[in-house]
């Protein structure tokens, strides 16, 4: 019901009169200021290094109109920034010229997500035409040569070029001859697009803002390109504000465009969706040691991530049915590689060895492999086609030199898709052992006894490949950055899965 009709039914001119001036008071105040009473989740603070301007300011006022979000901005060299970070421990995002700054801020614990934007390389700027024919570092060394370089200490270009000319021999002599240093590029920028200067050491998309500029090319700094990168910072109060707005500012269809338009050379980023909505087909015997993690991915980023958790084998034989998940975590390589034209090269995560699980008390007195072959015995299996699992532990017979036995013993009188359930018929007492890993073991050692398998092929690595076809591949490798930290670790330590993948810098 609108305002006009609730005061319609109001009995009363004098009240009619007073809440129709109230609201058109209300309009006005929205107007011409309430957006500064807007809730914290309706502004963001932004520290972005100052030749990323045009662009990142374009962006942030588009974000601005279509979704009522402030972005507030703060321009300066990128290392001045970072040491600004350090002291006021505020703030939600940190955008810099150069990735190794957010690395710094991860290893500081200042930042956490880190988003790749665009590339720059390091040049010279000249006039257009070049009228002091610079081609060379020596060009640049004359008395007659108006140089500028940037500050190593506050803008992430001059240290960039500090390090190219340090390894190439020049720095020294090109830092004597400059005749200025500025905290910012767009500093020089402004300076020799003003004929005051001669020739500045800056970034090739600084000199691509301005018509009456070019860009030479030298040798010595061929190779240091550097990656724009914008990271959400630990001190955010809004951080799935935040990473939303990044998400925004990287999308190929969003904010990219607006690089690209200004002369930078912009990233394969992701498909613009508000909530991203993403398949993960996942091992069962995965599921207790990342479904939390992945619940909270879902939350921190304002994303939904649909997991289907089933054994390998059918996982697999669903894909070839035409099913499409956006990444697939593997119970083993095995079955990734026979679906691997559909995916990025896998990274793998965590490792699970098998184990024997026998009754408490071991009555049977099984203590390897070969006992599994005794007749009499009732023994539970993997399915071998179905899961990794089963699989894998006929593949341990048969190297082992076992399968023969093992078949004539008629022992396996149970063949199933997941190791959890083969767990459960030991706990009801319906079969006296089975081949499991040490992940679907650990819940269960309370009512059954484990038993090493000393072979090398009782080893089952879990990779996590990211598909071709998905069209968020920069949200999915947060995803595996997530899964990768140490709190993920403690959910696969605890259940008994090895670890393979090294920390991201900075984790958590």
């Amino acid at each position: 019901m609108s305002s006009k009709t609730r005061l319609g039914r109001i009995n009363g001119v004098a009240l009619s009169i007073l809440g129709s001036l109230a609201l058109l008071a209300g309009l006005v105040w929205s107007l011409r200021g309430g957006e500064e009473e807007r809730p914290s989740a309706g502004r963001l603070t932004l520290y972005c290094a100052a030749g990323l301007k045009p662009p990142v300011e374009a962006a942030a006022r588009a974000y601005e109109e279509r979704y009522g979000v402030r972005i507030d901005i703060t321009y300066g060299g990128s290392g001045t920034l970072l040491s600004s970070l350090k002291v006021a421990e505020s703030g939600d995002l940190y955008l810099a010229a150069d990735e190794s700054y957010c690395e710094l801020a991860r290893g500081e614990g200042l930042a956490r997500e880190t988003f790749a934007l665009a590339t720059m390389r390091p040049v010279v700027g000249v006039q257009r035409g070049n009228p002091k024919g610079i081609a060379r570092v020596a060009d640049l060394l004359g008395p007659e040569v108006r140089l500028g370089v940037a500050n190593p200490e506050a803008a992430a270009a001059g240290r960039v070029v500090r390090s190219a000319l340090t390894e190439s021999g020049h720095w020294e002599s090109v830092q004597g001859a400059a005749k200025v240093t500025k905290p910012t590029v767009m500093d020089l920028a402004n300076d020799l697009n003003l004929g005051s200067l001669d020739a500045s050491l800056v970034w090739d998309s600084t000199v691509n803002q301005f018509d009456g500029l070019e860009s030479v090319d030298l040798p010595e700094l061929a190779g240091w390109s550097k990656s724009v990168t914008i990271c959400v910072l630990e001190s955010s109060e809004e951080p799935t504000a935040a990473l939303r707005f990044c998400r925004f500012l990287s999308a190929r269809d969003a904010g990219l465009p607006l690089f690209e338009e200004m002369g930078y050379e912009p990233v394969d980023g992701d498909l613009w969706e508000e909530r991203p909505e993403l398949l993960l087909f996942s091992g069962g015997m995965l599921n207790s040691a990342i479904d939390d993690t992945v619940r909270a991915f879902e939350e921190r980023e304002g994303v939904s991530v649909t997991r289907v958790y089933n054994g390998c084998g059918i996982l697999v034989a669903q894909m070839n049915a035409g099913a499409s998940p956006d990444a697939y975590f593997s119970c083993d390589q095995t079955f990734l590689d026979v679906v691997s034209e559909r995916f990025e090269p896998g990274t793998t995560v965590s490792s699970n060895r098998m184990v024997i699980l026998v009754r408490k008390g071991n009555p049977s007195n099984i203590q390897g492999l070969a006992d599994l072959c005794v007749p009499g015995l009732e023994v539970g299996l993997g399915h071998p086609e179905k899961s990794a699992l089963g699989a894998l532990s006929y593949r341990v017979f048969e190297s082992a030199g076992l399968s023969d036995r093992l078949e004539a013993s008629g022992n396996v009188i149970l063949d199933s898709a997941t190791g959890d359930f083969l767990v459960n018929q030991m706990r009801t007492g319906s079969l006296d052992a089975v081949i499991v890993y040490r992940s679907n073991a650990a819940a269960a050692l309370e009512d059954v006894d484990m038993v090493e398998i000393d072979r090398p092929g009782a080893l089952a690595t879990q990779p996590f490949a990211i598909s071709h076809a998905t069209e968020h591949k920069q949200t999915l490798g947060r995803l595996l950055d997530t899964l990768s930290k140490a709190g993920s670790r403690e959910r696969f330590d605890a259940l008994g899965f090895g670890w393979e993948r090294r920390l991201p810098q900075g984790s958590k």
